[in-house]
């Protein structure tokens, strides 16, 4: 069997494997023996083929699993030969005592589903590792240590503003947060945002629409009426023509030479991938626009590292125009998913029945800050929570300034999450759509901190975070110089939902921002809709992404993560040159009106939003004609005349 088939069959088999515990033994035990011809071909395989290492409390399961082939066939199988300790809850039941057992035997194939459930269970935690994997490795041996760390480690803290000691730092968290509850609870009797039920849980009163004056709906109406109606490839390359982003697609062989109208065929391809139509809507009689040539340059020049150099400069570029200046300073990002059905066999991809109905999906986790730029994004499988990847994705950009404050909704929300953000020097501001059930946290019990009183019912523990401080130095040091994945570590430090004792430590940590957050989340109505609007410059982004996927039923039809990769790579580069595009017009409409007198406010400039296509065709068959352009961008429309289209 080849490996890609090995691993597919572990895929599906851990995807379709029910809930441990069960009342229903009958079926259960009925569902593991259909199920049984599903492990048969890839049992003795799966510990032959692949060289798996385990940490202490892994070993015991490893150590069943490499006994499995020795059981398969076998009439007759004895309690003496199985390893009991793994048989927890109902599996006892399911191996030592099913109906029908002669005395003196057990179940060997509820035992093989047994292990492989624990097994995958260790897998997920890295307690059980494949020694020569990238993805499923052993990430312990990967974080920075002895000689490596010691060097690395001035340099580390430095860069993140951390000392090496942990008292004065700590107290320094504990003063800020005592003395943030007693300015928020004292301003309470004036904050008409946040009540208390009788369980002393804290509420947010629903945020209000801002309103939209007469002002900004006509200034919207007018500067969409001048944007000049272009074709999707133009746009492209027309932004090429700006930033010089074609020039990033270079041959993967490493030579210089670069093709005729090369820029004519990389646009023909973005539009092909990123609209997921194909070759066929772009295929014209011209050499440039011909199967072979598209075929050709697919191969050789477009890939992922490519995608990501082009990204930049498009980022560089948006960060200059005066109208992204006024929606921010490219300080503020928010991370969240866009999910795609993968309708064709994939390990890449996960069931989510939510989402992807009877099939399996990906999710693309994105990053956008606050002047509309994409700033890179991670494609994983299936639905997981945004908490694993937040961190590599914010350290994977592929370009634009180091954002400062991070948007996330409420799956991306953990304590760990929170300790390992705050650490790596960002502010984590997750949306909290399940607020009365969050718990916040204080360091002093004594405090009074008046009606946060109940609120507070948790209580950090300074000692447990010093007494693992240069562990968690060495943890945050080891993602931050990309020696390790976030992913990785996350899921090192929690052990099926409950976190190890360094994990806790960080946890700890990282309730000391999440209650500064919640509490400025109740203290300034402000910031709440800061995060608001960046959430919703999120949502608006993927609503254009939509539009612009919409072939194939905007279903993902690439079996292996990088195609993945790579076609969502095209998604975010022709994503990010329509945002270019419609911002620096949408730039030039505003002064233009400004010189024709319109009222213009600077707040109405500041709402206007770059995801707009009505001007841009985006389906059937397209122009790839770059018209001279002597003032360096198109004529603007009128705005008053009527549009027959």
């Amino acid at each position: 069997m080849p490996r890609h088939e090995l691993a597919a069959a572990i895929a599906a088999l851990f995807e379709l494997t029910p809930p441990l515990d069960s009342d229903a033994d009958q079926a259960w035990r009925a569902m593991l023996v259909t199920r049984f011809g599903t492990v048969r071909p890839f049992l003795k395989l799966l510990v032959k083929v692949v060289d798996f290492g385990a940490t202490p409390e892994g070993a015991p399961v490893l150590a069943a699993l490499k006994t499995l082939p020795e059981l398969m066939g076998r009439k007759k199988v004895g309690p003496a030969e199985i390893d009991t300790e793994l048989l927890a809850g109902s599996w006892q039941r399911l191996v030592l005592a099913a109906p029908n057992l002669e005395p003196g035997t057990v179940d060997w194939k509820a035992y093989v589903f047994c292990v492989l459930e624990q097994f995958h269970r260790m897998l997920r935690r890295r307690e059980i590792f494949a020694k020569n994997s990238s993805k499923w490795g052993d990430p312990r041996a990967k974080l920075l240590a002895g000689e490596a760390w010691e060097q690395a480690k001035p340099t580390v803290l430095a860069s993140l503003g951390l000392p090496e000691k942990a008292d004065e730092h700590l107290a320094a968290r504990a003063s800020l947060l005592d003395g943030t509850y007693r300015e928020v609870s004292g301003r309470l009797p004036d904050n008409a945002q946040i009540s208390f039920d009788d369980d002393g849980r804290l509420h947010f009163a629903a945020l209000e629409p801002e309103p939209e004056p007469a002002s900004l709906l006509d200034l919207r109406a007018a500067v969409n009426a001048m944007l000049p109606r272009v074709d999707l490839p133009e746009v492209l390359l027309e932004v090429f023509s700006w930033t010089g982003a074609d020039q990033a697609f270079t041959l993967v062989t490493g030579g210089e030479a670069r093709l005729k109208d090369l820029p004519v065929t990389i646009a023909a391809l973005l539009v092909a991938h990123g609209c997921n139509v194909g070759y066929t809507p772009v295929i014209s009689g011209i050499d440039a626009l011909k199967y072979g040539r598209l075929s050709h340059v697919d191969q050789t020049y477009l890939r992922l590292a490519t995608y990501r150099a082009a990204n930049a400069a498009l980022i560089e570029h948006q960060a200059a125009i005066p109208l992204a200046q006024a929606w921010g300073g490219g300080l503020v990002a928010s991370v969240d998913g866009m999910r795609f059905v993968v309708p064709v066999p994939s390990v890449y991809a996960r069931p989510n029945p939510k989402y992807f109905g009877r099939r399996g999906g990906a999710t693309w986790l994105n990053m956008i800050n606050d002047q509309a730029a994409g700033l890179g994004g991670k494609v994983v499988a299936g639905t997981p929570r945004d908490s694993l990847y937040v961190l590599d994705v914010l350290y994977d950009r592929d370009g634009g300034k180091r954002p400062e404050m991070i948007v996330t909704d409420t799956a991306a929300n953990s304590d760990i999450v929170f300790g390992l953000l705050t650490l790596a020097g960002f502010a984590y501001a997750p949306q909290l759509a399940d607020l009365p059930d969050q718990k916040m946290w204080r360091i002093d019990r004594a405090a009074d901190y008046g009606a946060f009183q109940d609120a507070a019912r948790g209580r950090i523990d300074l000692a447990r975070i010093e007494r693992h401080w240069e562990d968690i130095l060495r943890i945050i040091g080891s993602i931050h110089t990309g020696a390790v994945r976030a992913c990785d570590v996350i899921r090192m430090l929690s052990r099926d939902g409950r976190p190890t004792p360094l994990g806790d430590a960080i946890a700890h940590y990282g309730r000391i921002a999440k209650t500064l957050h919640i509490l400025r989340l109740a203290d300034e109505p402000g910031y709440r809709r800061q995060i608001k609007v960046q959430a919703n410059l999120q949502e608006g982004r993927h609503a254009l992404a939509r539009k612009i996927f919409h072939g194939r039923a905007g279903q993902l039809y690439q079996a292996y993560q990088d195609g993945m990769e790579d076609q969502i790579g095209a998604l975010g580069l022709v994503l990010n040159a329509l945002v270019l595009f419609n911002t620096r017009y949408m730039d030039a409409a505003v002064t233009q009106l400004r010189e024709d007198g319109f009222d213009i406010r600077d707040e109405d400039v500041a709402r206007l939003s770059p995801f707009v296509r009505h001007h841009i065709n985006v389906f059937g068959r397209y122009s790839f004609q770059l018209p001279d352009l002597p003032g360096g961008l198109r004529p603007l429309r009128d705005k008053d005349a009527i549009d027959e289209e």
